[in-house]
C-alpha cells in the first residue's frame, strides 16, 4: 500500500540544515499494524506527517496506492488526505461542540466548502458518525459536550471522528502520551480493532515500547532520523532497544 523510497528531510534552521530523515526506505502492505519507535527527536513524528502529505520531502517518494502524494497539486493532495485519519496526541477537538458534533467533522472532506463551513450534513454524514461513535462506546455521550468526557474517551471520539473519514490508512502520533496506563490501553485496543475488523492499516508513533510489543504486528525503530529496525515485535532484541534509547551511554 505504502512505498517509502529514498526519502530525506532537511529543515532550514538559524543555525543552518536540519536533517531529520535520512534515506529512509519502507514498504507497508495494507492491513498492517506499524508501531514507529523511538526517542524524542528522531524524526518519528515528521516521518507521520509525511505519509499524511502534511510535510513534502526535501528529496524521495511516498507512493500510496500507486500514487505519488509527493507531486500530486493542492487539490488532489487535499482529496488524498481525506482517505487518510490522523489521531493527534492532544486530541485536537472543539471541546465547546458535542461529542457527535466533533465526530461529524471527519465528513467535512465529503462536502461542498459551502456546506462544510455551514455544517450542513446529510443524513447518511449522522448515520456514519453515529455508527463510529457506537464502536467506541461513546452512543449515549453524542450530545455531551466533548470537554465533559475524561482523556480516554476525548481520544476515543478522536478515533472515531478518524473513522467517520473511512479512511484507508490511520496515522497516530503518540495518541496515549497523555493518558493512564489502564486508558492507554484502551485506545490502542480501539485501534487494533479497527485494524483487524475494517483493514484499515495503522502507523502509530509510539513512546511506550510495552504498547508498542503487546499491539502492533510490526516494529520500525528511528534513531537520529535513520531506521535502525524493522521487524516482528518477537525479533526485538534487548541489545538493538538499548543501542536505540542509548541506555548504555545514560549509565555510563
Amino acid at each position: 500500500m505504502i512505498e517509502v523510497r529514498n526519502l530525506n528531510q532537511t529543515f532550514y534552521t538559524a543555525k543552518g540544515p536540519l536533517k531529520v530523515l535520512m534515506d529512509i526506505n519502507l514498504d507497508i502492505p495494507k492491513g498492517d499494524f506499524v508501531a514507529v519507535i523511538g526517542r524524542s527527536g528522531a524524526g518519528k513524528s515528521t516521518f507521520l506527517r509525511t505519509l499524511n502529505g502534511l510535510l513534502i520531502p526535501t528529496t524521495g517518494s511516498v507512493v500510496v496506492n500507486g500514487t505519488d502524494i509527493t507531486r500530486l497539486p493542492k487539490r488532489e493532495l487535499q482529496k488524498y488526505r481525506r482517505t487518510v485519519g490522523f489521531i493527534f496526541q492532544q486530541f485536537n477537538l472543539v471541546n465547546r461542540l458535542s461529542t457527535l458534533d466533533n465526530v461529524l467533522h471527519g465528513r467535512l472532506g465529503y462536502l461542498p466548502t459551502w456546506r462544510g463551513l455551514l455544517g450542513l450534513y446529510g443524513e447518511a454524514d449522522y448515520r456514519i458518525a453515529r455508527q463510529q461513535l457506537e464502536r467506541v462506546d461513546l452512543a449515549a455521550k453524542e450530545n455531551a459536550r466533548v470537554d465533559s468526557l475524561s482523556g480516554g474517551q476525548q481520544q476515543r471520539v478522536a478515533i472515531a471522528r478518524a473513522m467517520a473519514q473511512q479512511p484507508t490508512l490511520m496515522l497516530a502520533d503518540e495518541p496515549a502520551a497523555n493518558l493512564d496506563p489502564v486508558l492507554s490501553e484502551e485506545v490502542m485496543r480501539t485501534l487494533r480493532r479497527f485494524n483487524e475488523q475494517d483493514g484499515v492499516t495503522v502507523v502509530i508513533n509510539i513512546h511506550a515500547l510495552d504498547l508498542a510489543l503487546k499491539y502492533a504486528k510490526r516494529i520500525v525503530a528511528f534513531k537520529r532520523g535513520r531506521v535502525v529496525y524493522d521487524g516482528s515485535p518477537e525479533q526485538l532484541s534487548e541489545e538493538v532497544v538499548d543501542d536505540l534509547y542509548e541506555r548504555k551511554e545514560m549509565l555510563a
